[in-house]
């Protein structure tokens, strides 16, 4: 009897046991959904799908639980169990939710992860919102960025155009600019970068603000932005598309995509055309003329666990900016003449070795051929930049690993001598290791060390951390920092300004890298109330940068780029929101960057970052037919390099797009108000045949229609 007993005890302690821990396999009807999210309403506990689409639950009780399962694309469902149950596990499938927005996967932080569950704080454009930005400006990716919450473009050249990006208020060198995790645009080619990158070809931009040099190396002390390029998918694409505005630009772009049985392609070609404009009458460009040809095939092979892809990229540009008469009747006067010639070249090999592991390389070559012309001055050179990297990544049930090495040359020859010759040769080889940690289903930490060796600047040593804790499904913050240096380099914004006239090489043996600590928290806050979509996202940065490069003016009366006795720190906030109701869609961010140099124990303002930005952006879309877009852009005062203040100025413009199965038509009104900085403000000193132009902080080219139509297959 004692054992029966016995016996029948333990079957009711097995019993319990197996009912205490409960498996659901979430899919959907083709593929399981990692990453996919189970909330538990009882007791407020979130659990995230493994790479399997597998959530296991401990501890359940008796009784009746109820259980929420979500994922990015998919309708949310809920679940109601009755404990304890006759299975111990279930599969549980989700439906698409064509009203939900398309799952995004980032790549930038090597792990491919949806943007949901990625530690890393990484804004993501893309899909529509990429579409509809490119409708505005078609030819080059500066509209693109700059209309983004922290970021700005500031224009180099009065004349010219030439413009670099700003991330939180740090000078454009401090942003590094990738391309599929390639970093082709530095150095001397980085100042024509943004007017030479057309996004018809894009599948995605990211953004990481922030130090972030451990991830790929030296100069993302700002950030980086990672351009990544659509590849061939299980359907053919095919898209044209043309563009003409009322300044005298013309764009035509065409994209082709395929994929058969074991190879791809992707051809990616563009001519783009700008007429000289002078909206302002003072007979100086606002648009140069310019002439532009881009032609990129990439190929693709597909083994059974293995993918690659080799491209090159020719881009061929002359650009003039200056005097009306000189460019339109070949008379005397003032002209900014430039000449490009990009030729680069890339590749990637990937092999999955096993469920768990596998192996990728990568590398690119770019040769940028350069020449600056001036009345008073010739500038040009060649340079050569490539780049490598081997990494082999594991993942385990909780946590992944990256390790990797990379080398990376930048080569600059001058193509004429003059007194103090600006050749450099720079050469950096180093290793990473980068680990994301599933500590709990609620809490994730990515966590990395880079070790990086400079030919005559030494040693790098650039840790970074970065946390992600979901308290719900309504809730998530984030908390990272991390280190991160920049080479010196006599190519920046200021140089840019000067068209290098003057300009001493740096001197390798009393300059030193200039290095950053950054730090940034946000708070994310998503809901729906009956049929209105609430998003809420709050960041706090900071960024010291310590050594930074200043101009100074010699004896000899060139200039150089010395180390300063201080520092620069750039502290704020962004703020941004985005409602959904029915067919419209706001979006509106806010970002107040307070950013100073501190030398010699003097505090200034730096000069071109303005404390407030706004923007807002009103959609209003009907799926598949028409969609309508009004956007405000606010800009307050800034600091001049002259010692004066920039005046505040808004923005506005107005665009719309009819589309059928095949064929859309756009149309947009830049800026309709007209806002020009010679409206308010000179933008030179001087005469117009020897001006000397001053700091450009509004925009010059004013209003500005622009339409075409895009077709696609």
């Amino acid at each position: 009897m004692k054992l029966l007993l016995t016996g029948i005890s333990l079957c009711c302690v097995l019993f319990a046991h197996a009912q205490d821990t409960f498996t659901l396999h979430i899919r959907s009807k083709e593929n399981a959904l990692p990453g996919a999210t189970v909330s538990w309403k009882e007791t407020q506990k979130i659990f995230v799908a493994d790479s399997s689409g597998n959530t296991r639950i401990t501890a359940v009780p008796a009784g009746v639980q109820h259980f929420s399962i979500s994922h990015i694309g998919f309708a949310e469902k809920e679940l109601v169990y009755t404990f304890p149950l006759n299975k111990i596990t279930d599969t549980i499938t989700l439906d698409e939710d064509e009203e939900e927005e398309e799952e995004v996967i980032v790549t930038s932080t090597r792990t491919s992860r949806t943007i949901a569950n990625t530690p890393t704080r990484t804004e993501v454009i893309s899909g529509e919102e990429l579409a509809e930005k490119g409708n505005m400006k078609p030819g080059d990716i500066r509209m693109l960025l700059s209309e983004s919450t922290g970021i700005q473009t500031q224009q180099t050249s009065a004349t010219s155009y030439n413009s670099s990006i700003r991330i939180q208020g740090l000078d454009g060198r401090y942003t590094q600019l990738l391309k599929d995790g390639l970093p082709l645009y530095s150095g001397f080619s980085g100042g024509l970068s943004l007017m030479q990158i057309v996004p018809l070809d894009l599948r995605q931009v990211e953004v990481i603000k922030g130090s972030a040099s451990t991830i790929y190396g030296g100069g993302a002390i700002a950030g980086l932005v990672n351009l990544v390029s659509k590849t061939p998918g299980n359907k053919k694409e095919l898209r044209f598309l043309s563009n003409a505005t009322s300044a005298g630009g013309l764009d035509l772009s065409g994209f082709y995509s395929e994929r058969f049985k074991h190879t791809g392609v992707t051809v990616f070609a563009s001519a783009n055309n700008t007429k000289p404009y002078d909206p302002a009458g003072i007979g100086l460009t606002a648009i140069p003329s310019a002439k532009r040809y881009t032609i990129n095939p990439r190929f693709f092979l597909y083994g059974k666990q293995s993918v690659m892809n080799l491209g090159i990229t020719y881009i061929t540009e002359n650009r003039t900016g200056g005097s009306m008469a000189y460019i339109n009747d070949g008379k005397p006067g003032y002209y900014e003449r430039n000449h490009t010639d990009r030729v680069a070249a890339s590749g990637g090999f990937d092999q999955e070795l096993s469920e768990k592991s596998s192996w990728h390389i990568k590398a690119s070559y770019s040769s940028f051929k350069r020449a600056i012309d001036t009345p008073q001055y010739h500038f040009g050179g060649l340079q050569g930049s490539g780049f490598g990297e081997i990494n082999y990544r594991y993942k385990s049930t909780r946590a992944e690993w990256v390790y990797g090495l990379n080398i990376m040359s930048d080569v600059f020859s001058e193509t004429k001598t003059v007194p103090l010759s600006r050749d450099y040769n720079n050469f950096v080889y180093g290793g990473f290791v980068q680990n994301t940690w599933n500590i709990t289903e609620q809490m994730v930490l990515e966590s990395g060390l880079r070790a990086d060796h400079a030919a005559n600047y030494g040693w790098e040593w650039l840790p970074r951390v970065s946390l992600l804790y979901k308290p719900s499904t309504k809730f998530t913050t984030r908390l990272g920092g991390g280190m991160g240096y920049k080479i010196p380099t006599v190519f920046n914004e200021e140089s840019e300004k000067m068209h290098y006239a003057r300009i001493a090489p740096i001197d390798e043996q009393t300059t030193v890298n200039e290095r950053s600590a950054g730090i940034n928290a946000d708070i994310n806050f998503n809901t729906r109330i009956g049929d209105v979509k609430l998003s809420i996202n709050q960041l706090f940065f900071y960024t010291r940068l310590n050594n930074p490069l200043v101009l100074e003016n010699l004896a000899t009366g060139y200039y150089a780029f010395k180390n300063a006795t201080g520092h620069i720190d750039t502290k704020g906030f962004e703020t941004n929101l985005k409602l959904v109701i029915d067919q419209f869609k706001l979006f509106t961010g806010y970002t107040y960057a307070s950013v100073n140099t501190h030398f010699n124990t003097t505090k200034s303002w730096t000069p071109l970052t303005p404390r407030h930005r706004l923007n807002n952006v009103l959609m209003y879309e009907k799926e598949g037919s028409y969609k309508l877009g009004l956007e405000a852009y606010y800009t307050s005062r800034q600091q001049l390099s002259d010692g004066a203040e920039g005046k505040a100025f808004w923005t506005a413009g107005f665009m719309a797009e009819k589309s059928w199965q095949h064929i859309s038509l756009f149309i947009n009104f830049e800026n309709f108000t007209d806002t020009r900085q010679t409206k308010f403000d000179t933008i030179y000193t001087g005469s117009i045949d020897h001006p000397v132009f001053r700091d450009i902080y509004a925009p010059v080219d004013g209003f500005v229609v622009n339409g075409g139509i895009k077709l696609q297959w």
